[in-house]
């Protein structure tokens, strides 16, 4: 029998947007000893993501073939090309800040039985090759206040949106005692889309410590809802400040749940980051 995958659990967007909080900064907030807070600071950071990747996927193969259902996590095996930067501004208490990144990855898997087809029951004889593809991208475009500024920490809330834009596609061949499937399930390929606009709120700062107050703790964490049932992320690292530049280490979490309704139900990438920012 083909494997089954359990459905997305929803959540109600009252309750999501009622309880969101947030951990880990994607830029580090250290200001400039002789920097005036009444003038505009920069920081810009560049960095390399390395998540893994998880999520639920129905690729309808076109005409009246079955759907298949495939989870991701089972076939993404590498990162093909990806593209990561931030950009804050401060201004006395008030932020403004944006995140981009866009990954391509893939993978493939041979005799896997990590798949369902409709809701046919198959031999267990069968299993399949698959050929997963995603592409897409994340930006997030968010507003600060500091609500917490102390020599050793400080704490920002923030809100703003986050758009998801988001490409799979699918190639299959299923081997073995197929004759229960109709021909257009046995092989094929198809792509699906989908992109979705949340609102977000969260939190986001740091703890520092050491003889100089070079090292820190950045945190962050955001969630939201909207054209998504609930997305949110969040960011642990640690950080050192040179002269002008700081080097930050963290693990990285962003997850989303489309609806079990959607083409794409669920995705989450999930790995380590290393970045460097800097500040002017």
């Amino acid at each position: 029998m083909a494997s089954e995958f359990p459905p997305v659990t929803l959540h109600s967007r009252t309750a999501v947007l009622a309880s969101l909080w947030t951990l880990a900064a994607l830029l580090p907030l250290q200001v400039q000893a002789d920097s005036s807070p009444d003038q505009w600071q920069w920081r810009g950071t560049v960095y390399a993501w390395l998540p893994s990747l998880g999520g639920e996927t129905s690729f309808p193969p076109g005409g009246d073939g079955p759907s298949i259902d495939i989870s991701a996590d089972q076939i993404i095996s590498s990162l093909n090309f990806a593209f990561m930067g931030s950009l804050e501004g401060r201004k006395g208490p008030w932020g403004v800040a944006t995140d981009v990144i866009y990954l391509d990855l893939g993978g493939s898997e041979k005799a896997t039985r990590d798949f369902g087809i409709g809701r046919v029951e198959l031999p267990a004889s069968v299993n399949a090759n698959l050929r997963l593809d995603v592409t897409g991208w994340v930006w997030t475009l968010a507003g600060s206040y500091a609500a917490v500024q102390q020599q050793q920490f400080t704490m920002d809330v923030l809100a703003g949106a986050r758009m998801l834009d988001l490409e799979e596609g699918l190639r299959w061949s299923v081997n073995g005692d197929v004759s229960s499937l109709p021909l257009p399930g046995r092989s094929g390929s198809s792509n699906v889309k989908d992109t979705a606009w949340d609102a977000i709120v969260g939190l986001k700062g740091r703890a520092t410590f050491g003889t100089d107050r070079n090292w820190s703790v950045p945190f962050y964490v955001d969630a939201g809802a909207g054209d998504s049932n609930l997305t949110w992320q969040g960011v642990v690292g640690l950080a050192y400040a040179f002269d002008s530049v700081d080097v930050t280490a963290a693990w990285r979490y962003l997850d989303y749940d489309l609806g079990s309704h959607a083409p794409i139900q669920s995705i989450n990438f999930n790995g380590p980051a290393l970045g460097v920012t800097f500040r002017f």
